[in-house]
């Protein structure tokens, strides 16, 4: 069993690289780590009811408690976790992956994924084998599964309770929504229709082998042509484990993360919510959000990629709005991860409050064109330090004045350099990554 964990848990192929021996161990993992009592959820891909059953009777061979929530997305986990007041809770998914990967993440108690030396404990453990023999609990003490019939009602309701405080309905709209044969097939568009949306939905059924398959937020064609073929006012995707949401507006035009934010913290900073007048993202959001910001007289904090860093931010300084382009948008106010349902509750009330049409309320920050090349390098550590690289960048910031963005950096989980380059034009953009990309490749291929 080599490294288990990556950017977000440990990930791979399903009975390949994730096995049932290694969710065993993080089951036990889960027990002397956490605690005794832990939350347990899943999407729905084939591989799902397998690595449940190891990894739930590794919690209960070390004596622990297993709070089964079945098929329900992610940040339900994260929710249920802190509402059940369970030690921690664990999602087997891949998210956005395809249907042979499948993955476990771990959150604490308060709905929060570890902080990153704890996690490094728990991988040190299960890759070590976990409780040996000798060490685990008899057979009169073990564990049992105790089934949580009410799981998904309760993250529906924290949804529409969210939208109802606010004194919004959705009563007059019309919604196209698709939940890529994943978890949000039980939750979305019945959280949408008691807010009295009128919801036609697509890919809401799962065989277990579909998962992600040319659907959800990762392939947007087919939300699209929903859209357009019923006139809906807008259009919802998500991934398999709705921890992210994009959307299409009336006009088949993609709304993306930075745009949802940028809408969002709008919305907060004149409603007196916006804490620290801050929204939080990453170095790679579009430089039109930065700009959407300034405009507003609101502060961005930017930070290392990866929702982790976004989430540590925001607690670090007590902000309540953070997010990545890609769709994932953590509201501190209503979960502690990024919410697929209730990211799109948030947008579409912002929409109805402020009477915008969701092309409005996301043309509160225009987008830069960008450009985005992936250079495969022989050692992408030789980027620091190399004065070539140095050059090539420096001239184009001189190049793109305050009209662009430069961000040239290693890809934490491939031999990559990705140059990323943000300006007025699509043109513009090109050139410059692809002349950077080229002083890349010279220098580190």
């Amino acid at each position: 069993m080599g490294k288990l964990f990556g950017t977000d848990g440990a990930r791979g192929v399903a009975n390949t690289d994730l096995t049932c021996e290694t969710a065993f161990a993080l089951g036990q993992a889960a027990v002397k780590f956490l605690g005794t009592t832990i939350a347990v959820g899943k999407d729905t891909r084939l591989s799902g009811d397998m690595l449940e059953a190891a990894l739930n009777a590794g919690i209960m061979s070390a004596g622990g408690t297993v709070l089964a929530l079945g098929v329900i997305p992610t940040p339900a986990v994260a929710l249920l976790a802190r509402e059940l007041h369970a030690n921690g809770g664990i999602v087997i998914s891949a998210s956005h992956n395809p249907p042979e990967y499948n993955g476990i993440k771990f959150f604490d108690g308060e709905g929060f994924k570890l902080p990153v030396d704890l996690e490094q404990q728990v991988e040190d453990y299960a890759v070590a084998g976990g409780l040996p023999v000798a060490d685990r609990v008899p057979g009169d003490a073990v564990g049992t599964v105790v089934p949580v019939e009410n799981a998904v009602e309760i993250y529906i309701e924290h949804a529409v309770d969210a939208i109802k405080a606010q004194g919004v309905t959705f009563e007059g709209l019309t919604i196209a929504l698709d939940t890529a044969h994943g978890a949000s097939s039980l939750t979305t568009a019945e959280a949408l229709r008691r807010l009295g949306a009128d919801v036609t939905v697509i890919n809401d059924d799962f065989n277990g082998t579909d998962i992600n398959v040319d659907c959800g937020s990762t392939h947007l064609g087919k939300v699209r042509n929903l859209v357009a073929e019923i006139g809906a006012d807008l259009g919802i995707a998500h991934d398999g484990d709705a921890d992210r949401v994009l959307f299409i507006d009336a006009n088949g035009n993609e709304i993306d993360g930075d745009m949802v934010e940028a809408a969002c913290a709008i919305d907060l900073k004149n409603r007196g919510l916006l804490a620290g007048n801050t929204a939080v993202s990453t170095v790679m959001c579009n430089l039109g959000f930065v700009r959407a910001m300034e405009a507003h007289g609101i502060d961005v904090l930017q930070t290392a990629v990866g929702d982790r860093h976004v989430l540590q931010a925001m607690r670090d300084n007590g902000y309540v709005i953070g997010g990545e382009q890609s769709g994932h948008t953590i509201l501190l106010r209503h979960n502690s991860t990024g919410d697929g349902l209730m990211t799109a509750c948030q947008f579409i009330s912002v929409c109805v409050r402020n009477g915008l049409s969701a092309a409005e309320a996301a043309g509160q920050m225009t987008r830069f064109p960008q450009e985005l090349v992936n250079v495969r390098v022989a050692d992408k550590a030789g980027l620091s330090g190399n004065e070539a690289i140095a050059r090539a960048i420096a001239a184009a910031e001189e190049a793109l004045g305050s009209d662009g963005r430069v961000l040239v950096r290693p890809s934490g989980t491939e031999p990559l350099i990705r140059v990323m380059v943000e300006a007025a034009t699509n043109e513009v953009a090109a050139h410059h990554a692809n002349a950077i990309a080229q002083v890349v490749e010279d220098e580190l291929a």
